[in-house]
């Protein structure tokens, strides 16, 4: 658990997500120079009203609604420091997000649910032999999210109760994002902000890209947009590795979907079977 100060909050209550990662205010900046020349017909991404406008077109949508996205990836085990990250499983998972309107901005909450698959068969993995512990471990997926969410506004990007009681003191500051684009393409990079108290082996970096024809069409509210996304984070809770030297890495990458129907048919089902109350982010 961690320790907030008013409440404890859980990881299975954090969105934990692939591609979220939302980006400290001023943490990084909009557009630098060696972009200058490629934004020509982009609008000014430097105002902070501008740039958060877009993020949510880039993430969500500006409308009220479920905005799914589906993706897959790969994890990679690292045990010590002369030992080459060796691929451990894959995953396959969907996230789905749901952007509030609110007097200063927006609030965004959303659910992730992640299942394993075996590295060779890519089938479904319900065990996995530990290769360390020589373990037969049961595999549980990871599900995220409903609990808690993040507030969007000029001022920034910081971690929320339902309420939107921020869960620490912001750091309110304009909003800046590194944006970049070239020919036909624009791409957000940023990194995941996470509440106090996580364990030190948790970091996140995200791309997200659109197509720059979409991205000057200000009739779109939601963006078609694609991520890729690399997660630092310690030994799975499954593997049962608490204390033993090493870590994991997530690499991911997906898509936004128009809507639940796009899910590949396998993944839907076993979702809709197993957690049905996660296929909408819709705020109750």
């Amino acid at each position: 658990m961690i320790d907030t100060g008013n409440a404890a909050v859980s990881r299975r209550q954090w969105l934990g997500s692939l591609a979220l990662g939302v980006v400290a205010a001023g943490s990084s900046l909009s557009l630098p120079e060696a972009d200058t020349a490629t934004r020509r017909d982009l609008p000014d991404l430097a105002d902070p009203e501008v740039s958060l406008r877009n993020i949510v077109r880039m993430q969500g949508s500006l409308l009220e609604q479920d905005v799914p996205w589906w993706f897959t990836g790969m994890i990679f085990a690292v045990r010590g420091d002369n030992e080459t990250p060796r691929p451990l499983v894959r995953f396959e998972g969907m996230e789905i997000y749901w952007f509030t309107h609110r007097p200063n901005g927006y609030q965004l909450g959303g659910h992730t649910v992640t299942f394993f698959r075996d590295i060779e068969t890519n089938e479904y993995l319900r065990e996995f032999r530990n290769p360390w512990t020589g373990r037969l471990d049961e595999v549980k997926p990871a599900v995220q999210g409903g609990n808690l969410g993040f507030s969007y506004s000029k001022e920034g990007i910081w971690p929320v109760r339902l309420d939107g009681t921020p869960i620490s003191e912001p750091r309110r500051a304009p909003l800046k994002l590194q944006w970049h684009s070239i020919g036909d393409h624009v791409w957000l990079q940023h990194q995941t902000i996470y509440p106090p108290g996580m364990p030190p082996m948790h970091g996140q970096r995200q791309s997200l890209f659109a197509r720059r024809q979409d991205f000057l069409d200000s009739r779109l509210s939601a963006l078609p947009t694609t991520f890729s996304s690399t997660v630092f984070m310690g030994w799975l809770k499954w593997m049962n590795m608490t204390g033993e030297p090493g870590h994991v890495i997530w690499h991911a990458s997906g898509a936004k979907l128009r809507s639940l129907d796009e899910l590949p048919r396998e993944y839907r089902e076993r979702a809709e079977r197993e957690y049905p109350e996660r296929m909408t982010a819709k705020p109750r």
